[in-house]
């Protein structure tokens, strides 16, 4: 019995497999063009401090590299937390109408 669930589910389990290599392959990436964002910052410094750009040109170049590794420690955080349901709204209490007496006119229709 055991024997036949293994073959039945085998496909399942080798696609499985090849999604987990998948996403652990785009986690590896991810996490290396975070580096390679912290790298170039280094560099960036450094070229700076030695007088190889100007003030201007650090600035441009830094808020690249910043807005980009923002956005990737954005994605990333969107990732890591579980998604939540939207809550469903609450339907609102129509106001009811005032009936005139009978006999008497509404303010507005006079």
């Amino acid at each position: 019995m055991f024997l036949v669930d293994d073959i039945l589910l085998s496909p399942v389990k080798g696609v499985l497999w090849v999604f987990r290599e998948i996403h652990d392959a785009a986690q590896q990436e991810l996490a290396g063009e975070s580096e390679a964002i912290t790298a170039a910052l280094s560099e960036l410094y450094m070229r700076l401090e030695t007088e190889q750009i100007t003030e201007a040109e650090f600035d441009a170049q830094e808020k690249v590299l910043l807005d980009r590794l923002d956005r990737l420690q954005a994605e990333e955080k969107a990732a890591a937390a579980p998604e939540k349901k939207p809550a469903k709204p609450r339907s609102k209490a129509k106001p009811t109408r005032r009936k005139s007496p009978p006999g008497v006119k509404p303010a507005a229709l006079v």
